[in-house]
């Protein structure tokens, strides 16, 4: 899972440290509460041996995000000796669902705070009474609610609604994140218009179930009329994440092809492809109605880059399930596709059902899955050579200083490849078309060939035309093989 620790020096006393783990949806929960300490006078420290307070927000999701996140609040507890850390806080899913039993645990924690308690985060560490602090999940932030944007300055995540409706039987998310709360469509305009002018080009929305926005609203209103308001805002690219498919009209494409700033890019986790596996998985709709819906979806949306997500593995998945979903993904070809080991989680229907498969099977076939999925990565990067690109611009190349690196919109934040530019000059934000010359599994290599538009601000958040700043400038000389994907 994602692992963010947010970092600054500080200069004075109240000091902080937090790390954010798991998805986008913790990480906005941790910008609000940054925003809040903030607010209250903390100050951000790098060096988490240095910090007064440590929040560590943590994720519950599956097996492997409980350990890493068990694993982050004792790594950090030693800081309670060690460095200056005289208080340790621990909130997000893995309080929200074990509240009672970390208590007993782990006595080196000073707090712990549930989802729907993150915003009296500055009050609680002040000294609420309670060292558990786990209300019932009914809290979603407001565009008035302070929050700290932890990504660099020119994208953003946008949270359009929080908890869930469904009944997925692999899914503890409802239990910990409560019933879906949609905010109104004008108070996510006024926070994404705040974003824009704050400097930000690219604004990701997400949600547990971004398709279902809205329904819970008075009028019920629907994603796509959202979508309609949020193209006003003066953003270059809206990126749709977590759109469930059982709910997505024919209104939501028309939207998504006629909206030139809604970047031709879908994150639509399905999950399988055996309509015995979605029946028992509860998906809502059989294999028939998803193959009919990406079919509209590329007859309607000329160019759409599709993200998708399945597990493997699941309960009584037999040989010929596992051979459909194989078939479906190869058949499919979609651009980004990431695959999950069922993960056997208590409060779940799942968790009781017969016929668990043992560890073996699941690493066996996910990492055939993966390793299909590769070479279909590799074909599309390939088809892009000699393309010219729309990318934004991210900064220098974490593989060498001698690169520019970027994303061009079929490349979401953290989760996709890269695109490594190899010559001219541009700075972090920028918007620049790129001619494509090499491509590799999941990254492509080219040079800029023209500005589309100058970052209104840096990386650092300050006014890029008062920074006295030159762009970073890069070399055709350096590149003759794509550098090592880690």
């Amino acid at each position: 899972m994602a692992r963010t620790e947010t970092t600054a020096r500080a200069d004075t006393a109240k000091t902080l440290h937090l790390v954010s783990l798991g998805c986008p949806k913790n990480r906005v929960d941790s910008e609000v509460m940054l925003g809040s300490l903030l607010a209250d006078g903390y100050r951000l420290e790098e060096d988490p041996a240095r910090a007064e307070v440590i929040i560590i927000n943590s994720c519950a999701f599956i097996g492997e995000a409980k350990q890493e996140s068990i694993d982050a609040i004792f790594e950090h507890a030693q800081y309670k000796e060690t460095g200056s850390c005289r208080t340790l806080v621990v909130t997000g899913c893995l309080t929200q669902r074990y509240a009672e039993v970390l208590q007993a645990e782990m006595p080196e924690v000073d707090h712990f705070v549930g989802t729907g308690a993150y915003q009296r985060i500055a009050s609680i560490i002040r000294g609420e009474r309670d060292r558990a602090v786990v209300p019932d999940p009914d809290f979603v932030h407001d565009s008035t609610t302070p929050r700290l944007n932890s990504m660099p300055g020119f994208t953003a995540y946008l949270k359009v609604s929080e908890g869930c409706n469904n009944t997925c039987s692999f899914c503890i998310i409802p239990k910990l994140r409560g019933a879906m709360r949609s905010r109104p469509i004008d108070d996510i305009v006024r926070e994404a218009q705040r974003l824009s002018e704050s400097g930000v080009v690219e604004l990701n929305l997400v949600a547990q179930d971004l398709t279902a926005y809205g329904y819970d609203l008075p009028g019920r209103p629907k994603l796509a009329e959202l979508l309609r308001q949020l193209a006003q805002v003066d953003a270059r690219w809206l990126r749709l994440h977590y759109a469930y498919p059982r709910d997505f009209s024919d209104e939501l494409i028309d939207v998504m092809a006629t909206q030139d700033n809604i970047v031709k890019y879908l994150d639509m986790p399905l999950q399988h492809a055996s309509d015995r596996m979605l029946k028992s998985m509860r998906r809502g709709r059989d294999r028939a109605f998803i193959e009919t819906l990406l079919g509209k979806l590329r007859e309607r949306v000329p160019g759409l880059v599709m993200r998708s997500s399945f597990i493997v593995g699941f309960p009584g998945e037999t040989e010929d399930d596992f051979d459909q979903l194989r078939r479906f993904i190869e058949e499919q070809r979609f651009h980004h596709v990431g695959v999950f080991e069922f993960s056997r989680e208590e409060g779940t229907t799942s968790y009781d059902l017969p016929d668990q498969l043992p560890a073996r099977i699941k690493s066996t076939r996910r990492k055939a899955l993966m390793k299909l999925q590769r070479g279909i990565s590799r074909d599309h990067q390939e088809s892009m050579v000699g393309r010219t690109i729309e990318v934004l611009v991210e900064g220098t190349s974490p593989e060498t200083e001698l690169l520019l690196q970027g994303r061009h919109t079929g490349q979401a934040p953290e989760i996709d490849g890269a695109v490594y530019i190899n010559d001219g000059e541009a700075s972090p934000g920028d918007l620049v078309r790129v001619e494509v010359e090499q491509a590799g599994d999941y990254d492509l290599v080219g040079g800029i060939v023209e500005h589309v538009a100058r970052a209104s601000r840096l990386h650092s958040g300050k006014p890029s035309g008062s920074t006295g700043e030159a762009p970073l400038p890069v070399s055709r000389k350096l590149l003759n093989v794509l550098p090592t994907r880690h």
